[in-house]
């Protein structure tokens, strides 16, 4: 076997042990807490070595980050989707509840979100890089929202496509913080689905013209 041919198996193998890791320490992070769980816990429930992890990941920080990207690219993906369904002509009703419908709200990543949430509070550098990643998902919807424009109308109040995409954020935040303590999804997304309505409509249910 020639060494071209062996490399894309290396690479597979790679990309396994990279999902492996990533799986095992969303799995022990849900149960005990990101703060509270070693690189050692998470090579073990992962059955790899710690030279494994440090072939894939500098830190327990950057683990995250990529579990954070993961689930911030599939709710982006969820959110675009459902919106895209109208064209240019949004139906904000339905859309919010073509969103909702199909929005993630799991409760064991919120739990690992919290965690690392208070964690990067103390820590100025993983902070700003928390923040940009929770601005790729607000660019996301922006961008969706922006391009409604001579279409149909926002409440003035936010401010545009940009205040828009924040108060669409926010309204999630405020939603699953509620989700963490009574583990009622059906009720979240039921919540959910009326406070962004509210909000992208002045509250009337339906856009303006």
């Amino acid at each position: 076997m020639t060494e071209e041919s062996a490399a894309p198996r290396v690479t597979r193998r790679r990309l396994r042990t990279r999902a492996n890791l990533l799986d095992a320490a969303f799995t022990v992070f849900a149960a005990r807490g990101f703060g509270r769980v070693s690189i050692e816990e998470v090579c073990e429930a992962a059955g790899y070595s710690r030279g494994a992890f440090y072939s894939n990941f500098a830190s327990l920080d950057e683990l995250f980050f990529a579990l954070y990207r993961q689930r911030a690219d599939l709710i982006a993906e969820q959110v675009a989707g459902a919106l895209a369904v109208d064209g240019p002509d949004l139906d904000v009703t339905a859309s919010v509840d073509r969103v909702t419908e199909v929005l993630l709200l799991d409760v064991d990543w919120l739990l690992v979100k919290t965690d690392f949430l208070v964690h990067a509070a103390r820590a100025p550098e993983v902070a700003r890089t928390l923040l940009g990643h929770r601005d790729r998902l607000r660019r996301a919807i922006a961008d969706r929202l922006a391009r409604l424009a001579g279409h149909t109308e926002l409440p003035a109040v936010l401010g545009g496509a940009d205040g828009a995409a924040h108060a669409v954020v926010a309204a999630y935040d405020g939603v699953t913080t509620q989700l963490l303590l009574d583990k009622d999804v059906e009720h979240a997304r039921a919540w959910l689905k009326q406070l962004l309505t509210a909000l992208l409509t002045d509250g009337s249910g339906t856009s303006e013209q």
